[in-house]
């Protein structure tokens, strides 16, 4: 890399850092191998010394270099030590019921539950630490001062208008040419895919579902009395077309749903070729795609993954997203672009709840066109990167060597795969002993196992917590082989 290369708009510490990340990844720089001094670094880049220490700062902060007293940086980790990706489990095609409420009843508790003294590697949310709470909360004054009504009524069934044109806009980020009225405002995405699934079936359909998969979906669909058949998902590619095709063939299926960017658990993204393919393929059958893209805006590359909305044309993929894993958790707000069945939507929302909740809509509005959203991803994306490289260099160190872990290149978690002879189930109540929370793999599908699994969320910015709670985790393993 030159200095003559360097982007203006970017931060030169970044790119540098870059720069020396990429000589890592391609072995230039070896693991031990000692790097340039900081003044070294500042005459070849023609940056300052504070811009050169900024840079190794950052390299540090990723677990990528060490600094050793009185002898300068050195090259701690490199990504060829990452461990195997786990193995492919491929669904046998039934359709079936759905049974999961009782796993997931007997550990929805701990998950949710805020106890300062649980390590909590459960739950798939960013930290409060990540989140630009004084910005929300001046956005919560100015709606309460300035609104006729001290946002007290109930808003339009569709959502504030105010919030579809900011979502509208943030439309552009994967190439979505939205109008606000388009938009239907819900809590959450998750009422948003119930709101869809309820729109394009009826008790006892058969709905397709990639699998493994977020397991309040499978509530979801069990909830309606539907039938589901699980289609696998792949740690680099996402959903398997060719078992989709398959599936269809076999069975009467009435909808899709899937998570085609950064799928929780197992942190997958369909390239965008493949996602034109799923739309061309839904468009041959005539069959909606209820598309969750939660986790779309949290990516660590240069570029936002398009979805599969993009590649709509005649209204079947209902699109579901929200600010729950960007932006406030707590204040509920998801969305849908409907496409087709916006009217049918648009009923199920007013007879489930008349309209989401009017303060929230118009503090996150406010918030998205004043608070600097983009500005606060950024920020977001790169420490989640950062924190999921720590997480995953602690499973290599504290962890057997037979483990196997997904590398994702976005969203929030990691898919740990562990010896044959581990149980998830009780690697989770083990763990609670010492105030450690993790998901068991087992609650994300409803047809297969996945005993040894384990679901490891990296929402948690990398702390001494964070590293007791990796190394009591491999010892508790050690320890039940």
């Amino acid at each position: 890399m030159s200095k003559n290369n360097f982007n203006n708009n970017d931060h030169l510490y970044m790119q540098v850092a870059d720069g020396l990340e990429k000589m890592i990844a391609d072995d230039v720089l070896k693991i031990g191998d000692k790097l340039p001094s900081v003044r070294v670094i500042s005459d070849e880049y023609g940056i300052s010394m504070g811009t050169a220490f900024q840079a190794y700062y950052h390299l540090e902060g990723k677990g990528l270099i060490e600094s050793r007293p009185k002898s300068g940086y050195y090259v701690r980790f490199n990504h060829k030590r990452f461990p195997e990706l786990p193995r492919m489990i491929q669904h046998e095609q039934l359709s079936h019921d759905v049974s999961v409420k009782e796993m997931i009843a007997s550990i929805y508790t701990d998950i949710v539950l805020y106890n300062k003294k649980v390590i909590n590697l459960a739950m798939a949310v960013p930290d409060g630490s990540l989140l630009p709470v004084a910005k929300l909360n001046k956005s919560v004054m100015h709606v309460l001062r300035n609104s006729k009504d001290s946002c007290v009524q109930y808003e339009h069934v569709q959502g504030n208008i105010e919030l579809r044109k900011q979502i509208a806009k943030l439309s552009f980020n994967w190439g979505g040419k939205v109008k606000p009225e388009d938009i239907i405002v819900t809590g959450g995405c998750l009422e948003a895919i119930t709101m869809c699934l309820r729109a394009v079936t009826q008790p006892g359909d058969t709905v397709a579902v990639e699998s493994p998969n977020y397991f309040g979906i499978f509530q979801a669909i069990e909830s309606m009395g539907l039938k589901v058949v699980e289609i696998s998902s792949c740690f680099i590619d996402g959903l398997e077309l060719d078992c989709l095709e398959e599936a269809i063939k076999k069975f009467p299926i009435k909808a899709i749903v899937a998570i085609p960017n950064f799928n929780n658990p197992l942190g997958g993204c369909m390239p965008d070729e493949n996602k034109k393919k799923l739309v061309d393929i839904i468009n041959k059958h005539n069959i909606p795609l209820i598309e969750d893209d939660i986790y779309g805006e949290l990516y660590f590359g240069k570029n936002r993954p398009r979805t599969c909305k993009y590649y709509d044309t005649k209204g079947l993929v209902l699109h579901c997203t929200s600010l729950t894993k960007s932006l406030a958790p707590g204040y509920r707000i998801g969305w849908v672009i409907p496409g087709k069945f916006l009217e049918q939507v648009k009923q199920i929302k007013r007879i489930q709840n008349i309209s989401s909740p009017t303060l929230t809509q118009a503090a996150i509005a406010h918030y998205l066109q004043y608070g600097r959203y983009e500005y606060h991803l950024k920020n977001i994306r790169k420490a989640l990167h950062t924190q999921c490289l720590r997480y995953m260099q602690a499973i290599i160190d504290y962890f057997p060597e037979d483990t196997k872990v997904s590398r994702p290149h976005g969203g929030f978690v990691l898919w740990v795969q562990l010896n044959k002879k581990l149980n998830g189930f009780k690697l989770r109540t083990e763990a609670m002993k010492h105030n450690i929370s993790i998901v068991p793999g087992k609650i994300f599908s409803a047809s297969c196992d996945n005993d040894n699994c384990i679901r490891i969320s990296f929402g948690k910015p990398w702390d001494d917590d964070a590293d007791y709670g990796l190394m009591m985790l491999g010892k508790l393993i050690d320890k039940m082989l």
